[in-house]
């Protein structure tokens, strides 16, 4: 399966933004300098996830970017949805006359299987990502600080 580039940048963004402190807002030069991105580019992508609701934008001199509901309910899939949309991967665009219904088998097979992988992303979260990325970051700082 492939994704957009946008939805890698959407996922690394949302992480980044949860291990901002509660009640502050990062920029989008700082989003983006950090996923070596054009701030640009990285606006869209953060209009998307604005509008589906999972950041909110902060307006001023010290404004940015924030999560805006609670971080521990935003899955992977809710992610993937704001920047790809609801559509199926696979479209099958063939006449079918082998069976019965007209539909297509092969179809079928793919779109089950997209289901599976759809459970299964909105079972996990954004959150415990940045939690493990946090222990990682914390166990690394313990290490240097022993020596």
């Amino acid at each position: 399966m492939k994704y957009s580039k946008a939805t890698n940048y959407a996922l690394h963004t949302m992480v980044h933004l949860m291990l901002v402190p509660r009640g502050k807002s990062v920029g989008v030069d700082q989003l983006a300098k950090a996923q070596d991105l054009s701030s640009t580019y990285l606006s869209k992508i953060l209009t998307k996830l604005v509008k589906a609701g999972l950041i909110e934008s902060t307006p001023g001199v010290k404004g940015g970017y924030s999560i805006a509901r609670r971080s521990s309910e935003i899955s992977f899939l809710d992610v993937i949805q704001a920047i790809e949309g609801k559509t199926t991967l696979f479209s099958c665009s063939m006449e079918h006359e082998e069976s019965k219904s007209g539909e297509c088998l092969i179809e079928n097979v793919m779109f089950d299987a997209e289901e599976k992988l759809r459970q299964e992303l909105d079972q996990k979260y954004i959150s415990d990502i940045a939690k493990q990325m946090e222990a990682a970051r914390d166990e690394k700082n313990t290490l240097n600080h022993s020596h």
